[in-house]
C-alpha cells in the first residue's frame, strides 16, 4: 500500500514551509509499505544550525495552520544536528548538510518510492555542496586524473 492522498497533501505543505526557508535539499519518500508507524519520510537539510531551527519552526507553522497537529519533536535541543519532527502520517527530518550527507537517510531507503514534489518547492542550489563534499572532492579529481 502507497501513501495516502492525505499525506502526500502534507507533504507538499511541510516541503513548501522547507523550501520557503531556502532548504538546500529537499526529497519525499514513500515508506508506507516498509513502516506501520507512518507515510513518508520527509527529507530537508539547512546549512547551519539557525537555517534548520527556522526551517523547523516554519515546517510546525505551516502544519498547524493545515489543521495538523505534531505528534513529537526531537533533537531541537542542542546544536540541532537532527530535528526529527512526528505529525503521525508523515515524519520530518531536517538535518544540518554534513549530518544529512553521513546518515545518507535517502539512501538507506532506497528501495523506496520518491515522491514527486510540485515544481515549486525547489532547495536552494547555491548551497548545495557542503563543506564535507569540498573536502573530499580534491582527492577525488586527482584519483580520477591518475
Amino acid at each position: 500500500m502507497s501513501a495516502t492522498q492525505e499525506a502526500i497533501d502534507l507533504t507538499m505543505i511541510a516541503a513548501r514551509a522547507a523550501s520557503d526557508i531556502k532548504a538546500t535539499s529537499i526529497v519525499a519518500i514513500d515508506v508506507a509499505q516498509r513502516l506501520a508507524i507512518t507515510d513518508v519520510f520527509l527529507i530537508v537539510s539547512g546549512s547551519t544550525e539557525r537555517q534548520v531551527r527556522s526551517i523547523v519552526d516554519a515546517v510546525e507553522e505551516a502544519m498547524h495552520k493545515a489543521g495538523t497537529r505534531r505528534l513529537r519533536r526531537e533533537g531541537l535541543e542542542g546544536e540541532a544536528h537532527w530535528v526529527l519532527l512526528d505529525f503521525g502520517i508523515i515524519m520530518v527530518h531536517v538535518q544540518q548538510d554534513e549530518d544529512r550527507e553521513y546518515y545518507a537517510l535517502e539512501k538507506l531507503w532506497g528501495d523506496c518510492p520518491k515522491i514527486e514534489l510540485d515544481p515549486d518547492i525547489v532547495a536552494t542550489p547555491a548551497a548545495e555542496e557542503s563543506s564535507l563534499s569540498a573536502y573530499f572532492a580534491p582527492v577525488y579529481e586527482e584519483e580520477e586524473s591518475n
